[in-house]
């Protein structure tokens, strides 16, 4: 099973997760409910922007999310304007499938690693996720400048 995902371009990688999370979901809207449950509440214009992708585009698919009933639309906490957008009961249930889905994907991979290894992978993670806020941090202050 490790081989499956080396090499792969990161689309074909999610049509594997998603196949292996056995949910009916369109490999398009993965990236979305992946960032709502991230994120959310979250508005179509920011979702847009953290997928790089059109805002209409992102909106479409967001409304399809809802008539699947994976995601709610409601008003802005900050701005009613907005329409926010956050994960249902049922869009919960999807991601909990898909993080069990990625779990038995990388056991496998996993198992074969030293204890070594994964702290080294540990220590590396934690090293890139305070340097991703740290710069995420500095681009919203030159942004509020």
């Amino acid at each position: 099973m490790k081989h499956r995902l080396r090499g792969l371009v990161p689309a074909f990688r999610d049509e594997i997760l998603i196949a292996e999370a056995g949910v009916q979901l369109d490999r398009a809207l993965f990236p979305l409910i992946v960032g709502i449950h991230r994120f959310a509440p979250i508005g179509v214009v920011e979702l847009a922007d953290r997928a790089g992708r059109d805002h209409t585009t992102v909106s479409r698919q967001v409304a399809k999310l809802a008539e699947l009933g994976l995601v709610e639309r409601r008003p802005g906490a900050e701005d009613r304007r907005v329409k926010e957008a956050l994960l249902t009961e049922e869009g919960r249930r999807v991601i909990e499938s898909i993080d069990a889905a990625r779990g038995r994907l990388n056991q496998p991979v996993f198992e074969q690693w030293s204890d070594r290894d994964l702290l080294e992978l540990d220590r590396l993670m934690r090293r890139y996720v305070d340097d991703l806020v740290g710069w995420s941090a500095a681009e919203k202050a030159a942004d509020d400048r």
